[in-house]
């Protein structure tokens, strides 16, 4: 079994090396551009006409699933162009660490697709969500209580709790598929509340982190310092840091849980355009500094998601408003 698939992951990656070479580009980055351009070109398309059914600041809502559809393409990708460094992620009591690899990314770029277009997209979405939940206990809560005073282990753990978070709140949201209607007899607030968690932990302990070491990247606080070239950065991450732990707390109490997302959603952008194009900007064909502009950029999407999926109306609001109602008319 070792052998065939050793055979294959060499020709996948002789293959994707010689289509990457006319262009004079590493093979990594360029099937991320690839990737990343198809995704923004047939999601945007999508998009476009659901743009006039939305109004003010509800018109970013459609981009969050692009948001997070565009680098779920990204990384489905590198499982195919990365494949060794990838396996060794893998526990080893896991067999066949290249097939899974193959695997997972296969379904990461099909999920991409589907949420893109809305296709199968809750379906996709729910996928993803329990794939990412997987990795959290399989792989990345392992390691960060094996190092338990590394911030960095508890970091990419919460991490990919958030993203599933997103991933989940999609799944959940009726409008995910069609235009919105009213909200079903279940409250929003109800099926939301486990996205909820997911994406409000990380964003507490993002907040905290950010305003403890400031120097290091913002949004999703890697192990990786700010240039100093870039401006302000001391204080946007100050500022991200703040916006996290207020959007968090108001999460995980959930008041103001739209409001909270949406702005915190819109802050990990301002994030990504500011602090993290440059970044991609200097080094163009730095996987490294591609990971970390799709990895933020995949953080805004999932929580643009989990504000996308939750009710404009506290639910106490609308059951007042509809026992109002309903008085009027029995009068």
């Amino acid at each position: 079994m070792q052998i065939p698939l050793c055979c294959f992951q060499q020709f996948v990656l002789v293959v994707l090396l010689l289509a990457a070479a006319p262009f004079g580009i590493p093979g990594t980055a360029f099937w991320i551009y690839v990737c990343a351009s198809l995704l923004f070109i047939v999601g945007l398309m999508k998009i476009f006409n659901e743009l006039p059914r939305e109004h003010g600041v509800d018109k970013i809502m459609p981009f969050g699933r692009l948001f997070f559809a565009i680098p779920m393409a990204v990384f489905g990708s590198e499982h195919f162009t990365a494949t060794a460094g990838i396996a060794t992620l893998v526990p080893r009591w896991i067999p066949a660490h290249t097939f899974w690899v193959y695997l997972v990314g296969l379904a990461f770029l099909c999920a991409a697709l589907s949420i893109a277009v809305l296709v199968q997209a809750r379906l996709a979405a729910a996928l993803v969500g329990m794939t990412l939940l997987i990795f959290v206990f399989v792989m990345d809560m392992p390691a960060a209580v094996a190092n338990p005073h590394n911030r960095f282990f508890w970091a990419l753990a919460l991490r990919q709790l958030a993203f599933s978070g997103g991933a989940f709140a999609f799944a959940m949201s009726p409008r995910s598929t069609r235009p919105r209607q009213p909200s079903p007899a279940q409250p929003t607030a109800a099926r939301v509340a486990i996205p909820r968690l997911f994406v409000g932990v990380p964003s507490l302990f993002y907040g905290v982190e950010h305003l403890l070491h400031p120097a290091f990247v913002p949004g999703i606080p890697l192990k990786k310092l700010t240039p100093e070239w870039i401006p302000g950065r001391i204080f946007l991450s100050c500022f991200v840091g703040m916006i996290l732990i207020l959007a968090g707390v108001c999460l995980l109490v959930n008041r103001k849980t739209r409001m909270a997302a949406t702005s915190l959603g819109l802050t990990i952008l301002l994030t990504v355009l500011w602090i993290y194009l440059p970044m991609l900007l200097a080094a163009p064909t730095d996987v490294v500094a591609l990971n970390y502009f799709f990895d933020t950029l995949l953080f805004s999407g999932a929580i643009l998601l989990l504000a996308n999926a939750t009710d404009k109306e506290p639910p106490v609001a609308r059951t007042y408003a509809n026992q109002n109602a309903h008085g009027v008319r029995q009068n």
